[in-house]
C-alpha cells in the first residue's frame, strides 16, 4: 500500500491484516516504486493499493512505471473522488479505482475481484471453444490466453484480456456494460461505467480502434469481421 497519510495507511493495513492479507506500506511514490521493484525480485506481491496524491512521485506516474515491467493488479485510491482522477489513473494502467473514505468490506471485495482476474487459467467461464481468428490478423486463443495481431503477441493486462475474451465469445453480439462489470469486476453494486470505458479505450489502442464497436447507451461488441 502506497499512501502518504499515516493514519489511513496504518488503519487500512490493520483492517486488511485481520481479513487475512499481509500488507507492506510506503509513504511516498518513489519509495513505494522502489519497494515494489525489490519485492518483485525477492517476494512478489499480489496487488497494489496506490494513492493518487503522493510526494516525490504521484500515483499516476508510479502506475505508469509499474506497468513498464509488471501486470500486478493496481487499485488507485483518491480522497477527491473526481472523475478526472479516475480516468487518469485507469488510463495509466490501474485496474480499478476507489474513492476515499472507503468501507473496508468494499476494499476487500475489490481486492478479491482483481485477484480473481489474475488467476486467468482458472477463469474458464469467460471464453470457450477454439481460437477466434480475424481475417486481418487478430487471433484470440482462450485456452492459452494469448492474443496476437499479425502474428505478433499483444501485451494485455489481465483485465483487458478478460474483457476481450468476454467480447470474443460471440463476435458481433452486443455485451452490456452491466454484464461486463459483473463478469470482469465482480461488482454486485452500482458502479461508474467509465471504469469499463477506459479499459476498452486501452484495449482499442492495442488491437485497433475499429475492432470494438460502441453501442451507445448499452455496451460493446467485437467486430465479427475485420474492418
Amino acid at each position: 500500500m502506497i499512501e502518504d497519510d499515516a493514519v489511513i495507511r496504518e488503519a487500512t493495513s490493520i483492517g486488511l491484516e485481520r481479513l487475512g492479507y499481509h500488507v507492506l506500506g510506503a509513504e511516498d511514490g518513489l519509495e513505494g516504486l522502489e519497494l515494489f521493484r525489490r519485492l518483485q525480485k525477492e517476494d512478489p506481491v499480489d496487488a497494489v493499493l496506490l494513492d493518487v496524491m503522493l510526494p516525490t512521485m504521484n500515483g499516476t506516474q508510479v502506475c505508469r512505471q509499474m506497468r513498464g515491467f509488471s501486470n500486478i493488479p493496481v487499485i488507485m485510491l483518491s480522497a477527491r473522488g473526481e472523475g478526472l482522477d479516475m480516468v487518469t489513473g485507469l488510463d495509466a494502467g490501474a485496474d480499478d479505482y476507489l474513492a476515499k473514505p472507503f468501507d473496508l468490506q468494499v476494499l476487500d471485495a475489490r481486492l478479491r475481484a482483481v485477484l480473481r482476474r489474475t488467476a486467468m487459467p482458472q477463469a474458464n467461464t469467460v471464453a470457450h471453444g477454439e481460437p477466434v481468428p480475424d481475417a486481418k490478423g487478430l487471433d484470440i486463443d482462450p485456452h492459452r490466453l494469448v492474443v496476437t495481431l499479425d502474428a505478433r503477441e499483444i501485451h494485455l493486462t489481465p483485465t483487458e484480456l478478460k474483457i476481450l475474451l468476454m467480447l470474443s465469445e460471440d463476435p458481433g453480439v452486443v455485451v452490456s456494460r452491466s454484464d461486463i462489470l459483473s463478469e470482469v469486476w465482480g461488482y454486485t453494486w452500482d458502479a461508474d461505467h467509465r471504469v469499463i470505458d477506459v479499459h476498452v479505450q486501452r484495449l482499442r489502442r492495442k488491437i485497433g480502434a475499429s475492432r470494438i464497436d460502441t453501442v451507445r447507451g448499452f455496451g460493446y461488441r467485437l467486430q465479427d469481421e475485420a474492418p
